[in-house]
Order: C-alpha cells, then sequence, then structure tokens
C-alpha cells in the first residue's frame, strides 16, 4: 500500500505550504501568524469543528468520518514553532526574519498534517473522529502540556495520540520506532557556589569559586560514569559558568548550570539525589558552600506497546517492511509529545529526512521530497485504526 496517488498530487501545494511557514518563522507561543493560515485552511478544506486557543495559540479541526459507531476519536500532533536561530541556508525561502528559523522541521510537520487533514476531509474513510492537533511552543515552552492544560483530552475525547519527527541522517522516506522510550526527559540543574573573593595577586587569602567550580565540573561526569549502570542511558552536561566582573580580582561567587537527560525514572532519581548529595559536600571539601536547584522538564516520551506495534505496521504498509526500524535506538535528546503520552496512550515515529544537516542547525532543512510518505502515513494510520465496516 504505497503512498497514495491523490497526494502525490498535491505534494508540490504541500510543499509551498511548508516553504512559507519556513520563511515566516515564529517561535514558542507566538505562532498567531501560522496558527491562522492553519486555520484558514481546514476551514478550507471543510472540518467539522475548529477550535483555536488552545494552550493559548494551538489549533484543534476535528474531521468526522463517514460513521461513528467506533465513538473513538485519534489525535494526530504536528508542532508548529520555530528556533531562535540565524538561517545560513541561503534558501530561496529561507528565513525572513532576523534571529528565527525553522530549524527543527516543524514546518515540514505542519504541513503535513494540514495535508492530511485535507486529504481525510475529502475522503472520510473512517469510523470516528480524526482530531488534528497543532501545537505552540514544543521549543522549551511545553506547549504540550499548555494544551492539556486546556482540556485538549476532555473536550475532544481523545482515546490516542500519535506524534511524528523528521530524522536527519536517516534515509530520506524510512520510518524509526521503538516500544518504550523513544526521547527522553530533560532536566536542568543550577548550582550556586560562594567562596571568598579577593585581589587577584593574594589568592591565598580567598575561597576561590573560580577553582571549585573548575574541579566540580570534572567530579560532576563521575555521577553518570560511576553511578549510573553502563547499560543504561544517561547525559549529564554542563553548558553553562559563569564567573567574574574584572580581571584582577577573584570573585566571590560563581554559577554552574547544566542539563541531564534519561530514559528512566529510577535513573533520573538517582541522578538528581546525587547532585543533591554530591555538591554541597563537594564545595565544603575547598571551604565554600553551593547549593543546587534541580528542575524537571519534558518528561521521557514513552511509546505504548500496542500502539507502536500498530504505528509499525502502518509505516510497513507505506513504504515496506525493509524501510521500517522498529527498534530504533532512542534520542537522548527531549520533546514535549511526551506529557501526551502521558495521559492517553500513543506512539511516536521518525520519518527520515535523508543526508541533511543536524536538527538545530543554521544549515538545517526540511526534505520536501518526504512530504507524500509522511502524509500517507498519517491517512493511513487513521484509516486503520478507525476502520470503516
Amino acid at each position: 500500500m504505497p503512498v497514495i496517488n491523490r497526494i502525490a498530487e498535491f505534494q508540490d501545494e504541500i510543499a509551498a505550504w511548508r516553504q512559507d511557514f519556513h520563511a515566516n518563522p515564529e517561535i514558542l507561543y507566538e505562532v498567531v501568524r501560522t496558527a491562522g493560515i492553519v486555520e484558514d485552511r481546514l476551514r478550507e478544506f471543510g472540518v467539522d469543528e475548529i477550535v483555536t486557543g488552545i494552550g493559548r495559540t494551538g489549533v484543534v479541526g476535528i474531521i468526522n468520518g463517514r460513521s461513528n459507531t467506533s465513538g473513538r476519536t485519534i489525535g494526530l500532533r504536528a508542532d508548529m514553532d520555530a528556533l531562535p536561530v540565524t538561517e545560513k541556508t541561503g534558501k530561496a525561502y529561507a528565513s525572513s526574519v532576523d534571529g528565527k528559523m525553522h530549524a527543527c522541521g516543524h514546518d515540514g510537520h505542519t504541513a503535513m498534517l494540514l495535508g492530511a487533514a485535507k486529504y481525510l476531509a475529502e475522503t472520510r474513510n473512517f469510523d470516528g473522529r480524526i482530531a488534528v492537533i497543532f501545537q505552540p511552543a514544543e521549543e522549551g515552552g511545553a506547549g504540550g502540556k499548555a494544551m492539556l492544560n486546556d482540556g485538549l483530552v476532555e473536550k475532544f475525547g481523545i482515546d490516542e495520540f500519535y506524534g511524528m519527527h523528521n530524522w536527519p541522517g536517516m534515509p530520506a522516506g524510512h520510518f524509526g520506532i521503538r516500544v518504550g522510550g523513544i526521547m527522553a526527559a530533560t532536566d536542568r540543574f543550577y548550582i550556586d557556589i560562594t567562596g571568598q573573593g579577593g585581589h587577584a595577586a593574594r589568592p591565598q587569602t580567598t575561597i576561590d569559586p573560580i577553582v571549585v567550580a573548575a574541579n566540580m565540573i570534572v567530579g560532576l561526569q563521575s555521577i553518570v560514569s560511576r553511578n549510573v549502570d553502563p547499560l543504561a542511558n544517561a547525559v549529564l552536561s554542563v553548558t553553562m559558568v559563569e564567573a567574574g566582573e574584572a580581571d584582577n580580582v577573584i570573585s566571590r561567587t560563581a554559577k554552574i548550570t547544566g542539563t541531564v537527560r534519561t530514559l528512566d525514572l529510577g535513573v533520573q532519581d538517582l541522578i538528581e539525589q546525587r547532585l543533591v548529595d554530591f555538591v554541597p559536600q563537594f564545595a565544603k571539601s575547598f571551604g565554600a558552600t553551593a547549593t543546587v536547584r534541580y528542575a524537571r522538564g519534558y518528561p521521557v516520551t514513552v511509546n505504548s506497546p500496542a500502539q507502536t506495534d500498530f504505528a509499525a505496521e502502518v509505516a510497513r504498509d507505506v513504504v515496506g517492511r525493509e524501510r521500517v526500524d522498529a527498534d530504533t535506538p532512542p534520542s537522548m535528546g527531549g520533546e514535549d509529545f511526551s506529557f501526551m503520552l502521558e495521559e492517553r496512550p500513543g506512539a511516536y515515529i521518525f520519518l527520515g529526512n535523508g543526508d541533511s544537516s543536524e536538527l538545530h542547525t543554521d544549515s538545517y532543512d526540511f526534505n520536501d521530497e518526504v512530504i507524500p510518505v509522511g502524509v500517507t502515513y498519517w491517512v493511513r494510520l487513521a484509516e486503520k485504526a478507525l476502520p470503516v465496516g
């Protein structure tokens, strides 16, 4: 059951939507133009119900099937927001907004789900309802959580959620999925070190927080390397160090900031506790004091077994068994679709973007050639999840 001919016919139209979104990126909850276009398109397609303002700037469209004996509603989700990145692709449709860029392919995700909505509203070859969900603020703003807080599940009676993300390095048009954790929990830690400042020429009269910080950064790596099972997945990264205001003054304070990424709740708990135990005691050994604040972010994106098996089978129907990896390696990146999968069972799948630049880089671009594959996947998933008759 390959790419649907009707979808292939309007690939250029979907690509044009995508390139327009790309040229006009909006970040976080500021996706007003994008959401407005989504709303207009859904109205043009004859979608039965359109609700805006879910999660501030999110849009939900409800498409009724030719019958509803199943009484079920399947949610298909795409993210709309861009990143605060200055684009350097040189493409004709490159970002027209300084410092903002679709560097993660959400322009493609939005366009593909619009394409699926167009086809499903034309054919309605399913029994039940499809909710097409266009979400703001995936990139650090927890827009998925905001939509849930606004009653996404309750208002629309959603039974299952499905998500999709393009994946550079995976052959174009291939799929990757796995049962269980596929994207990591993304936490942050903030360490404040207090020593005793003084003149740079007389370090013996100070307790240098920069020296404490330098040694602590090395020590922090042992939390993963000597506490976490080597067969488990965990990454602790120090990403910011701040201290000092003058080159001849030893500062009184220093700050260390970083991230922790895990695929298991037990490992996540372990690392948090080890940070809480380690940081103040380590600083004390230098005569300094230190506090640590641990902030949990997006949870692990956990694919439910039955829904994952189903999604993999749909993908095989579209591209063939040999082009679907049902045990794809997990990513230590984060994804706020995780919040939706905490509320309802579902599955998140990777769609190969080919040999493109990595996500979140200024040279990345979504591959328009995979549009028919992604749209066909959405359509077949809807039709197979809610079969007629």
